[in-house]
């Protein structure tokens, strides 16, 4: 087996460090200033080692006073050093304040920015993209996964320019001071150099894996809170917890997989920095000023030629444990900068998966929609491997060459057993899924070749699952279009029977519903259903998938007399297991197994005698066993 080529590695590091700096690109001035800071933090850093160095030789050595200095001279002297070591202090603050408050804006923005993006794109992805991954991983990539990046460019990017400006100066300046231990301290470099190299790849596999784990916990809580009535009802707390515990322990042995590798990280760079400490002490030892050692090893007090004096080997000491506080910090970017490669990895993923329901770019918008819908020869699967060259026996179908003729206004109702492709129809108007073989056209006109939205505005859906944001009705009504006026949205709920209803609440139509409508029974939430359907006013279609399955039969009366007046004119789909409630559609279309195998009115369809009529007579005699 071929070893992985680590030059591709890289590259793709770069590619996506790449991508992460285009999201800065919008603010080049905070990026400018942040550079102008960290170059000042830089300079000024360094010059604080000089002033120790300057105050121990100037000030505090017996050599400053056989200079003819006096006792007053060296304190005032010792005092205006002291006072400049304070005052670059009180700069170097402010400096460094303006300098993490540039670059955490910055940061915050790209968050916002990216997570836009992220959540943007989830709103254009295809339906089957969400049936094949789950909610808790998504949810990791617009907040964990962008966290991560935002780490890096808040805390890692500060350390990175700054660190790097530092690590310039240091050198430029060691080098002046006294290039010989300059040369010797530098020579741990190479070490640290192929020490980085070795951890940033354990580092970058350790973070990938923790960021996986950490999406299937997510998925798993979401799941099991979701399904929180289920699994109290069956008595499966244990088991989920079991299973959670399972995703839970895995989760730790990647983040303890990554804690271990940071760890002998950042102990090898310090130690390495002491190394460097130890050699100079080591070759500084006999150049001190006033020691030497003569031919027979006996000591003797003078000034040694080429020797330094005791402030530029303090000075020196700093600067050198100063070089290495960089390069550390720099190490602990790495620790950010591989969580944010392998977060870059999922989010881009995201972004880069194919749209695969998208507008064309010549995408038609129909000025006046009649309702025509008109299904030819429909082949369709949800399975997305499933081609126009599947064979016709291959059992993934879920429509099987589907003819389907409805004219502007008529009402259609599709029955069948459960399975039989139904709802699969009403997906396909909407162009919630593109087929794999034959068209669906609206109007004359293929969906594919119609833009989404000006497609879907024209259709009204309501649902058998309901589904309620946290807000209040009218919020949930309208869909927060504040185009749409309070009295549009009365009209409809008196239209569905529900009006009554929403005044008999504390706030009326201000009342704040619970995420997922928590307090307000089956029935009420179809209503509000029905409701929000009609004040869009959909000018074409009306779908309606299983609507009144869960709703009492008072309630189930009130929706049909409202479905009454607003069928009027529009070109209705109805799905119903019910079928007292489709009895006065226009049609009934009878489908098995992703075919249809009958059409014709209620009466029509009773007198034949066939696939209906048993349906009809089976579900007539269940009722009158249950009276």
């Amino acid at each position: 087996m071929t070893a992985p080529d680590d030059s591709y590695k890289k590259e793709f590091d770069a590619q996506l460090t790449r991508r992460v700096l285009r999201y800065v690109q919008p603010y080049l001035k905070l990026v400018i200033g942040g550079i102008v800071l960290a170059l000042l933090i830089s300079l000024a850093s360094p010059v604080f080692a000089l002033i120790q160095r300057h105050a121990i030789d100037s000030f505090l050595t017996p050599l400053a006073l056989q200079r003819g200095g006096n006792v007053d001279a060296l304190y005032r002297g010792l005092t205006m050093t002291a006072l400049l070591f304070a005052g670059l202090k009180v700069l170097q603050f402010g400096l460094q304040y303006a300098f993490a408050l540039a670059i955490g804006y910055l940061g915050q923005n790209v968050l916002r920015d990216i997570r836009a993006d992220v959540f943007s794109k989830l709103q254009r992805l295809q339906l089957s993209y969400f049936d094949q991954n789950p909610v808790g991983r998504l949810i990791t990539r617009v907040t964990s996964d962008v966290d991560a990046i935002n780490q890096f460019i808040t805390n890692g990017l500060v350390s990175l320019i700054q660190s790097s400006f530092i690590i310039v100066v240091y050198v430029v300046i060691m080098l002046s001071v006294n290039w010989r231990l300059a040369l010797i301290s530098f020579t741990v470099l190479p070490v640290l150099y192929f020490a980085t190299n070795f951890f940033r790849t354990k580092l970058r596999d350790a973070f990938r894996d923790t960021r996986t784990h950490q999406a299937t916990v997510n998925s798993k809580l979401n799941e099991n809170i979701t399904g929180m009535l289920t699994v109290q009802l069956f008595g499966r707390e244990r088991r989920s917890a079991l299973d959670f515990d399972h995703s839970n322990r895995a989760l730790l042995t990647a983040n303890e997989n990554s804690v271990h590798w940071f760890s002998l990280f950042m102990p090898v760079v310090a130690v390495l920095g002491q190394v460097a400490v130890a050699l100079i002490l080591f070759f500084a030892s006999r150049q001190i000023l006033g020691v030497n050692v003569d031919a027979n090893g006996a000591l003797q007090t003078g000034v040694v030629a080429g020797a330094i004096t005791v402030g530029t080997l303090f000075a020196f000491i700093q600067l050198s444990q100063q070089l290495f506080q960089p390069i550390q910090d720099l190490a602990d970017v790495f620790n950010t900068l591989q969580a944010a490669m392998a977060s870059s990895e999922r989010i881009f993923g995201v972004l880069d998966t194919e749209e695969e329901i998208a507008d064309k770019p010549d995408a038609k918008t129909l000025p006046n929609f009649e309702g025509r819908v008109d299904f030819e020869q429909v082949w369709f699967a949800y399975d997305q491997t499933v081609t126009a060259e599947t064979p016709d026996s291959d059992s993934r179908w879920i429509l099987r060459g589907i003819d389907l003729h409805i004219q502007p206004g008529e009402s259609v109702a599709l029955v069948g057993a459960t399975g039989a492709g139904k709802t699969s129809v009403t997906a396909l108007v909407s162009r919630f899924y593109d087929v794999q073989r034959g068209a669906v056209k609206v109007d004359g006109e293929n969906v594919r070749d119609l833009a989404q939205h000006d497609l879907r505005k024209h259709v009204g859906v309501v649902l058998q699952e309901v589904f309620l944001f946290a807000g209040t009705i009218e919020s949930n009504l309208t869909l927060n279009n504040e185009e749409i006026p309070h009295e549009r949205v009365v009209e409809a709920c008196k239209y569905v029977g529900v009006h009554d209803y929403i005044l008999s609440l504390e706030n009326g139509y201000q009342t704040e519903v619970r995420e997922r409508g928590a307090t307000l029974s089956t029935g009420q939430k179809q209503l509000l259903a029905f409701a929000r359907a009609l004040i869009q006013n959909p000018d074409i279609l009306l779908v309606l998938d299983e609507a009144t399955a869960n709703v009492d039969t008072e309630t189930e009366l009130r929706i049909q007399q409202a479905l009454i007046k607003v069928m009027y004119g529009r070109t209705s789909v109805i799905i119903a297991h019910r079928l007292s409630t489709i009895e006065h559609c226009d049609r009934i279309v009878v489908m098995k197994k992703g075919r249809v195998v009958e059409q014709g009115s209620h009466s029509e369809l009773l007198e034949q005698g066939g696939y209906y009529a048993r349906l009809h007579r089976l579900q007539y005699s269940q009722a009158d066993a249950a009276d």
